[in-house]
């Protein structure tokens, strides 16, 4: 037995005065309206109508239950008008996870742009350096860097893809000199930066000969921010490898220099994960297609920025 739709039936019965109106308001046959109210009759076991072939009238129980039947209507309807409108309007609260570096020069700037066109959605940010449990911690978005898609079962949008290259300060290419080929880095100090989508110890570069990877002795310092390791290289610590975002306010000011320029990290691809594709809530859809309009051509024109480095 469909327990609301009978007490939707009920309530308009009554309203209506008799089961044949009331079957006409509703589009079913006064059958159909009769028999809806005796199932309900015979459920809870008490009379909720009187009926006469002229009229009908509210026993005691029946007023009672009633009162408690348009009350409970009543929050069906604004339960479901408030579910519609969150499919149709952007609002509430956006809880979104990305991976630091990019968070910071990408994704925070693209939130103000995005609170701009939609004010009424506010935004729980999350820097962490992890693929995040979407379901178990509550995310409605998760951005994420990695060679291959996460097998998490969610739902993926590519947005672009980013690599990292070589730098140096200019105060240690003066005192060690210039690696000119990825062997020479064994003679240097390198620095690593440690996050899932760098593994510690090796090196995978696109360069000249294809793909190289290179295996690196015992760090002297290991970190897993981006921008703390821009730092460290710039300090003159050693070799770094710097994701492009990271890496370009220091060529520009003159702090770092790109060594091997012919090398570059093995691109990293970006993902929107989101739990499903049906029924989206509007501000997960709207957050994400405009990821897709603005994510891909701000990481083109930083790589496109870099070909002013390309010689040590």
């Amino acid at each position: 037995m469909d327990t609301l739709q009978n007490m939707r039936v009920f309530s308009r019965v009554v309203e209506a005065g008799s089961f044949t109106a009331a079957a006409q308001h509703l589009n079913t046959t006064t059958a159909y309206a009769s028999r809806a109210v005796s199932d309900l009759e015979a459920h809870l076991r008490t009379r909720l109508l009187n009926r006469t072939t002229r009229r009908i009238a509210l026993t005691e129980a029946g007023e009672r239950y009633l009162q408690r039947c348009e009350q409970i209507l009543a929050y069906v309807d604004q339960a479901e008008a408030e579910a519609g409108d969150a499919h149709a309007k952007p609002s509430g609260k956006l809880k979104i996870h990305t991976m630091a570096g990019i968070g910071q020069h990408y994704i925070v700037p693209m939130i103000s742009r995005y609170q701009t066109l939609h004010p009424s959605v506010q935004i729980d940010l999350t820097l962490a350096q992890r693929v995040p449990d979407l379901l178990d911690e509550g995310f409605d978005v998760s951005i994420v860097l990695g060679t291959e898609l996460p097998d998490s079962g969610l739902v993926s949008q590519r947005l672009g893809g980013v690599f990292s290259i070589a730098c140096a300060s200019p105060a240690y290419i003066q005192r060690h000199g210039v690696p000119h080929v990825l062997s020479d880095l064994v003679k240097h100090t390198c620095l690593q930066l440690i996050t899932p989508a760098f593994p510690p110890n090796k090196w995978t570069f696109d360069g000249p000969n294809g793909q190289e990877t290179i295996t690196l002795g015992p760090a002297t310092f290991t970190v897993n921010v981006a921008e703390a390791m821009a730092v460290a290289i710039s300090e003159g610590m050693g070799v770094g490898i710097l994701p492009t975002s990271s890496a370009l306010p220091a060529l520009r000011a003159g702090t770092l220099v790109r060594v091997l320029p012919q090398y570059t990290m093995q691109l990293l691809n970006v993902f929107a994960l989101y739990p499903s594709r049906q029924y989206l809530d509007a501000k997960i859809r709207t957050w994400v297609e405009f990821l897709r309009n603005e994510l891909p051509a701000a990481l083109a024109a930083d790589e496109k920025s870099l070909q002013e480095f390309v010689a040590s």
